[in-house]
């Protein structure tokens, strides 16, 4: 895991000077795998444009930082970027969507559906939902896939 942070942080750090933009690199590992964060000391606007609109320069970062992963180790990683705080944020919106829709299904007794997600976005939900007692899944296709909670 450590290896992962090292070359997705070198990786990271060339693509910052490539654009000239001023952001701190933060190393760490998140359960089973590693975690890595590009933050910045003073205002955050320029790190705004590595994350886009909802957080799709984000992804495609972190897919990009993957392949240079794998490239290095030839082991497929299952890296986390977080930029300017954006996951961490959006982790939070999260767990309370999740925890208002285990509220729902255990007032009504009918599943509730969320609006289609990212995996992120789901696996997120899934692990709201375990922690509040109940059970959750996935339906449909991508892009349109969805948790759905379901009641006791």
């Amino acid at each position: 895991m450590e290896q992962e942070g090292e070359i997705a942080a070198d990786y990271l750090e060339g693509l910052l000077d490539i654009a000239d933009l001023d952001g701190d690199i933060d190393m760490d590992v998140e359960g089973d795998r590693a975690s890595v964060s590009i933050i910045s000391e003073g205002d955050s606007r320029d790190l705004q444009k590595l994350v886009g609109r909802d957080g799709e320069v984000l992804e495609a970062l972190q897919e990009l930082t993957r392949l240079a992963v794998h490239r290095e180790t030839g082991d497929r990683s299952r890296l986390m970027l977080d930029i300017a705080g954006f996951r961490a944020r959006k982790r939070e919106q999260l767990t309370e969507l999740g925890t208002k829709a285990v509220d729902e299904a255990k007032q009504t007794g009918e599943p509730v559906k969320l609006p289609p997600m990212s995996p992120f976005e789901r696996k997120v939900v899934h692990d709201a939902v375990k922690a509040a007692g109940l059970r959750s899944e996935s339906e449909g296709e991508e892009p349109e896939r969805r948790v759905v909670v379901l009641p006791a």
